[in-house]
């Protein structure tokens, strides 16, 4: 009797905390880097597993005021972070699957969820109503909170790399090799794995629904690993993605409209160049790091053997197989490179004099700044106009559990970064903000 009471007592206590709407006290806490003397705005401080959402995607909510979160806090659950106050929310209840879309046009977010057999769910949250109603202690059940916009076919192969369109009318996922297989050419060659990682192997492919009435639509198809899909959220039916290998593509970066038109590679690299991290920064200019983080002349180096693992051999310095070829070295030009969708023109907008080079970049969707992290988990911030570049702030922990992934807000005053520079073990993350210092902000 007794163990069947704790029983109870423990599924009660978990169906509790993995309700939506459970807040959480404030842990927020301002702190001067003891390098820049910027103020870093640590909205988490705790050892909960807290990442932040993919620079691919916005960060903060339509009203500006949240930020959506990972963590496991709440069994795993999505987490929302006030950050004037500092208080959090938990915004899913029964899991999600791969990316978190913040609408920008409504208070919503839209996620995959796993359900019967291999179907997968597009699910969407009413933020506004849970928000306001964790605030007065009046939850709901889930339902009166979620709805399922629809369900794909197990023969899909849906997963969770997931975009929202412009219009916020339909997503995107990236759908198996199956079904990509299905609607693609079959005198196309499929692309094998490409470099040190087993990765890249095609085919791949895209395609959407419709989150009114639940209607599937193939959008393209490739011969290749497709990863990184985000849509322009400033020009509804504008896509971007790339050939997913781990480290150096072939061809990384792509685009494509969404009835499948338009299919190009959104800048043509030559096989020198290490061509990675690409994000849609504005309407017309999608942001990527050109890398310099290998030795010249690595590729005479013995080749590693390529196993059925995918993960990173050194993630303090990674990419330094010579199995990736005669690229990513400063013996050619590299940097945080800047692509016009319209016209094709690059600019490199800067780079780091010595190290890695920029890493993972981005860029205020005025046209003004950009920002790039390196492999020391450095945060450096770029005046456009000037090509005056500065150190934001350093110290976050190489040993990190994942990188700094900089993205800026919509009006691009503040950047949001993840950090391990409070953890003890130097890998736990905490979500963190970094102002535009005011300074540049009054620069005409």
């Amino acid at each position: 009797m007794k163990s069947t009471i704790n029983i109870l007592f423990l599924l009660i206590g978990t169906i509790a905390f993995a309700q939506i709407g459970k807040r959480f006290p404030s842990e927020k806490k301002i702190i001067k880097d003891p390098v820049t003397g910027i103020d870093l705005i640590f909205l988490t401080t705790k050892s909960a597993g807290d990442s932040k959402t993919y620079p691919t995607h916005p960060q903060w909510t339509a009203d500006g005021e949240w930020l959506i979160f990972r963590t496991k806090r709440a069994n795993g659950e999505a987490m929302a972070v006030n950050e004037k106050s500092g208080v959090m929310v938990q915004v899913t209840e029964g899991g999600y699957t791969g990316t978190l879309c913040m609408a920008q046009k409504s208070m919503k977010l839209y996620f995959m969820r796993k359900g019967d057999g291999d179907k997968m769910q597009i699910m969407e949250v009413n933020l506004e109503a849970v928000f306001a109603d964790s605030e007065k202690g009046k939850m709901k059940p889930v339902s009166a909170y979620e709805r399922i916009c629809g369900t794909t076919n197990p023969e899909m192969g849906a997963s969770g790399d997931m975009a929202l369109d412009a219009d916020e009318d339909r997503v995107y996922f990236r759908i198996g090799k199956e079904e990509a297989a299905r609607h693609l050419d079959p005198n196309v060659k499929i692309e094998k794995s490409f470099g040190a990682r087993n990765m890249g192997a095609g085919p791949g492919g895209i395609s959407s629904m419709n989150i009114k009435t639940g209607e599937v639509k193939h959008v393209v198809s490739v011969p290749f690993q497709v990863g990184h899909i985000q849509s322009n959220i400033w020009n509804p039916g504008e896509l971007v993605f790339c050939w997913e290998t781990g480290g150096k593509s072939p061809q990384r970066t792509w685009t494509v409209m969404a009835d499948g038109s338009g299919l190009r590679p959104l800048y043509p690299e030559s096989d020198f160049e290490w061509v990675t991290h690409e994000v849609v920064i504005s309407k017309d200019e999608v942001a990527m790091a050109i890398m310099g983080h290998r030795k010249i002349d690595i590729q005479k180096d013995a080749p590693v053997e390529v196993t059925s693992s995918t993960e990173v051999r050194n993630p303090q310095n990674p990419g330094q197989e010579s199995n990736w070829g005669n690229s990513g070295t400063r013996e050619k030009p590299t940097g945080l490179a800047i692509v016009n969708l319209r016209t094709r023109e690059m600019i490199i907008a800067g780079q780091t004099k010595s190290g890695s080079g920029l890493w993972h970049v981005h860029g205020s969707s005025d046209g003004r700044w950009a920002v790039g992290d390196d492999f020391s988990r450095s945060l450096y911030l770029i005046d456009r106009k000037t090509n005056e570049m500065m150190m934001l702030t350093t110290g976050h922990k190489e040993t990190a559990a994942d990188h700094v992934h900089p993205t800026f807000n919509r009006d691009g005053t503040k950047i949001e970064i993840q950090s391990a520079m409070l953890s003890e073990d130097n890998r736990t993350l905490n979500i963190c903000i970094v102002n535009v210092p005011k300074e540049w902000l009054k620069r005409k």
